[in-house]
Parts: C-alpha cells; sequence; structure tokens
C-alpha cells in the first residue's frame, strides 16, 4: 500500500514522509488499521525515510517608525471556521534574471493557501495584490490577517485595503519568529519539497513563476497529504468537507 500511495503523484513522490504516509494509509481509500510504528519500519527498511527540512530565513524587516498592530493570534493557529484568521509574509527565490519574491495568504482553518502574487519586488502593492486575489475568493470581513511588522504590511496603503474587506490586522511580536510560525512552515515546505531540488537561478522568472503557481494551487492545495488537518485531508478537501457538512445543518 506505501508503494501504492508514493505512486499516486510520481513529481512529488519523495516529499512524502513517515506521517503523511501513515495518515494516507488511515483515508477512506485505504482504511488501515495498523500502528504508525510498523509503517515507520517498513519505510526504513526500504529506504523510503526522508531528510529533515532546511529552515529559510525571514526576509521582512521591520519598520519601527510606523504605528503597530496588537498581536492577536499570539501562536494560536487553529481555527474552527474558514476565512476567521488568514497569515502572511515575504519570501524570496532567485531565478536566472533575478530575485521572485512571494507573497501567499494562508488561511488557518484548513492550511489553504488562498492568494499568492509574485513579482520582482517586494514592495507594499505585492502583499495588497495577494490580499486582494485572496478576497476576490473568499470573504474577509471581519477576519483577522496576521503577518510580521514589515513596512509592506504596516504602510498606510496596505491597511487601507484591510479596513475596505473589514478584516482586522494583527503583527507579531518583535523579534518572535514564533509568532508567524505556521506561514514560516509553508515556505519550508515549499523550498525542501520542489525548490530547492531544481537550479530555479538557471531557470527564467516566468518559469519558476508557473512552477511555483502550479505547485501551490494544483498539488498543495488540492492533493498533498496536509498532516495539521485531521486524517490529513489535503486543504481544499477539508473546506469542502466543511461547507458540505454546513449546507446539511444549514437545510436540517
Amino acid at each position: 500500500m506505501i508503494k501504492e500511495i508514493l505512486a499516486e503523484d510520481t513529481e512529488n513522490k519523495e516529499n512524502y514522509g513517515t506521517r503523511r504516509v501513515f495518515l494516507r494509509l488511515t483515508q477512506p481509500a485505504y482504511n488501515y488499521t495498523g500502528s504508525y510504528s510498523t509503517v515507520y519500519r517498513v519505510m526504513k527498511a526500504n529506504g523510503l525515510l526522508q531528510k529533515k527540512k532546511r529552515k529559510p530565513n525571514g526576509l521582512t524587516k521591520e519598520d519601527y517608525a510606523a504605528q503597530k498592530s496588537e498581536n492577536l493570534i499570539n501562536q494560536d493557529f487553529s481555527a474552527s471556521e474558514p476565512n476567521s484568521k488568514w497569515l502572511s509574509d515575504i519570501t524570496e527565490v532567485p531565478t536566472a534574471n533575478g530575485k521572485l519574491y512571494l507573497a501567499p495568504v494562508l488561511d488557518c482553518f484548513d492550511g489553504q493557501i488562498v492568494g499568492l502574487a509574485m513579482a520582482d519586488n517586494m514592495r507594499k502593492e505585492l502583499c495588497i495584490e495577494a490580499f486582494e486575489q485572496a478576497c476576490l475568493r473568499y470573504d474577509a470581513y471581519n477576519m483577522v490577517f496576521h503577518s510580521d511588522r514589515g513596512s509592506q504590511f504596516t504602510s498606510y496603503k496596505f491597511r487601507e485595503a484591510l479596513t475596505a474587506r473589514g478584516a482586522v490586522q494583527s503583527m507579531s511580536g518583535t523579534g518572535r519568529c514564533y509568532d508567524n510560525a505556521r506561514m514560516e512552515s509553508f515556505f519550508a515546505t515549499l523550498k525542501k519539497e520542489k525548490l530547492y531540488k531544481i537550479r530555479t537561478d538557471l531557470l527564467p522568472m516566468s518559469t519558476v513563476k508557473s512552477i511555483i503557481f502550479r505547485w501551490v494551487f494544483m498539488y498543495y492545495n488540492r492533493k498533498r497529504v496536509y498532516t495539521a488537518n485531521e486524517s490529513g485531508y489535503p486543504p481544499e478537501v477539508k473546506r469542502q468537507m466543511y461547507l458540505n457538512a454546513k449546507a446539511i445543518q444549514i437545510a436540517a
């Protein structure tokens, strides 16, 4: 069964560690009832254990002069419903014609990337575009938007965009990287599972953009076993299950 799981997505099979394989086995497609330790022993015996992730460094710089927002998250990245807590940050990827900057928006409910902007600069417009993209898909009214204290997020224009959508701003404490740990975890996953395996510095920026877009919206959101979700369901699967259950509850 483990070989079947690894064969489900040959392009990304190397990203499946023991925990993700175990969670996939417990889903309805396999209904595995054995132990985690058994899965670990089998994977170890067959050379299928994965190396530890490399952790990327932070990128945004704090704007000490700007008025700060309160930390409303306080390292609680759980959410009982979609679109109640969104996280964001910026990371960079080298390409053949300069650095590419990414600004994703992650929903704490299911781990889904609900918005993503990419550009050759890290100005405030990048973050605004990512947020607006997310809002085109989902209603952001009265939700909490959390980020670090980078100047992009403290800018008047960005705060104006949040206010226009009814979102409440939250910011990490100074020098407290764990205050946005779940967003940093996504960056680590993207780089370990995809970007570190290819020479992005030799590829055109347009090609790297396409690779990232496909990985996020075709694989990460829809197919990847997500260990933070119950039974490891991919983000979009968990969201659809929630919406289906809510529709049944309303109809009852």
